[in-house]
């Protein structure tokens, strides 16, 4: 009865069972059909959204053609007027004429003419109302009050229940997340966002700084919770892998992602022990550079219980790779004339962050675009394996050394709960939902997910000092990440190009 109690008291009481728990609390509050607003942070000056917005106006006047062709008079007199807002270059007029173009798409009986125009409506909308006026709007604003409210609720429902003090939390949290919110603010600049210095970027850049200038003060503490954040999110990220997203790129995806996952991690693990790191470091840091970056990382040391030291340290190490890999890939990719298959498939399988990897897809094209995130979906789907797989070693190597036999429970112990509440998302919104709910509920949740992501990058600068960081493994670390960037670069572009590129299987179509 004793042992019951304990297991029982666990389940809310453990750090990783509480994660999956609040995860689908998450889910389910919007699979019930709770509808929310999320604040806007995209925003452009006027000179920047003059240059956009003269682009569009080629493809209203494509569009003005195909419509009349259709007999869709409604829509065609609409587009006149959206096209004559855009040479007016006013945004609020561009605004209203968008969304005149919005409305009457819905009208329209051919399905690709009204997804090609709803899109079109959509995007020049979306511009037009990227405004600093609109961001500090009280609508906006009270949309960002709400969700801090949100997910204070949420939050310190896990805290209470981890007999954390909920005071000292209660006082921290909006302070954490202010910060998060200028994160948001910085990267929702069209300039910056167009470079790829997405907004866990900013946060991690913002906690830096106050780490190791005015330091950590004791009362903010508790409400940095790295682990915490992060955990929850990799919940919500289950619910956006869809295997039926997976069956666009067949089995080729899949193929590529084991074929470098394990060649990646092996070649790792192989150059950390030859300078000298132990295999724990050597893990982490080959699931980060092998499976998907940040994510992977902290499942890894979730799954062998690391140093979080040594997972902050890898997360640094990727997101420092990222930026110069997602601008000069494309550009190399485009030097020598690969296929948009393949220079995705590149993509998706080397950068290791997922927004990172959209940014490079846009400069290489939207077909790119498209294998990219489909390919790094393929590898986001093997980060449960590649924990479990990790919590087994690691179980077996600790025995091994203290000459005992691993025992179920021990294995059972040492795997990171959060990544069932992961399989177990994706395995309900794969095959228990339709495809467009699914989406519907993901497009709201993906984006909390950032939220918590953005958190979690935050509360990583805010336990990082960059003494402990250049005096940990004296350099090595980083030696043995790009060394094995640089391996899983070549061998991804080998197996893409064989994969993709028509040699080993017809290329995939979208």
């Amino acid at each position: 009865m004793e042992k019951q109690n304990g297991f029982l008291a666990n389940l809310w009481k453990n750090e990783d069972w509480m994660t999956v728990w609040l995860g689908f609390l998450i889910l389910i509050i919007f699979i019930v059909g709770l509808k929310f607003a999320m604040p806007q942070w995209n925003w452009m000056n006027d000179e920047t959204f003059s240059a956009k917005i003269s682009a569009t106006a080629a493809k209203i006047d494509n569009l003005q053609k195909d419509v009349e062709s259709k007999g869709e008079n409604d829509l065609k007199n609409n587009l006149i007027l959206l096209r004559t807002a855009v040479d007016s270059n006013k945004r609020t007029e561009i605004a209203d004429a968008a969304g005149k173009v919005e409305s009457s798409a819905k009208n329209v009986k051919d399905k690709d003419l009204k997804k090609k125009t709803e899109k079109l409506a959509t995007d020049v909308k979306k511009m037009a109302g990227a405004t600093l006026t609109n961001i500090f709007s009280k609508a906006n604003l009270k949309q960002a009050f709400y969700l801090l409210i949100g997910l204070w609720i949420i939050s310190v429902i896990g805290i209470a229940a981890m007999g954390i003090p909920t005071g000292k939390y209660t006082v921290g949290f909006p302070v954490v997340f202010l910060l998060a919110a200028l994160s948001f603010f910085i990267a929702g600049n069209a300039t910056i966002s167009y470079y790829g210095l997405e907004v866990v970027f900013w946060a991690l850049i913002f906690g830096l700084l106050i780490s190791n200038t005015i330091g950590v003060p004791s009362w903010l503490k508790t409400a940095v919770r790295t682990e915490y954040f992060i955990k929850i999110g990799l919940v919500l990220l289950g619910a956006e892998v869809l295997f039926t997203t997976m069956a666009k790129v067949g089995i080729y995806g899949m193929i590529q992602a084991v074929i470098v996952i394990l060649a990646v991690f092996y070649f790792c693990v192989w150059v950390a022990r030859k300078i000298g790191l132990d295999d724990e470091f050597a893990s982490i840091l080959g699931s980060a550079v092998s499976v998907c970056g940040v994510s992977a990382a902290i499942a890894a040391g979730g799954a062998i219980k690391g140093d979080p030291k040594k997972v902050s340290h890898t997360i640094s190490l990727v997101l420092i790779c990222a930026v110069p890999m997602l601008i000069l890939e494309p550009i190399i990719a485009k030097a020598i004339g690969l296929s948009p298959a393949v220079t995705g498939a590149w993509l998706g399988g080397t950068i290791d962050t997922t927004g990172a990897v959209v940014a490079a897809g846009a400069i290489a094209g939207d077909e790119a675009m498209s294998v990219a995130v489909l390919v790094k979906m393929a590898q986001n789907v093997l980060i449960g394996v590649v924990a479990f797989l990790l919590a087994i070693w690691f179980s077996l190597k600790d025995n091994k050394l203290s000459g005992k036999k691993p025992s179920a429970k021990e294995i059972w112990t040492r795997f990171p709960k959060f990544v069932l509440g992961f399989i177990v998302a994706s395995l309900v919104f794969s095959f228990m939902l339709t495809e467009t709910s699914a989406k519907d509920i993901t497009s709201i949740t993906s984006r909390i997910r950032t939220w918590l992501f953005t958190l979690a990058f935050l509360c990583i600068g805010l336990e990082t000092k960059f003494k402990d960081f250049v005096a940990m493994g004296s350099g090595k670390p980083a030696t043995v990440f790009f060394t094995a960037q640089a391996f899983n670069i070549i061998w991804t572009l080998i197996f893409a190009y064989l994969i993709f590129g028509g040699i080993l299987f017809a290329v995939p179509k979208l």
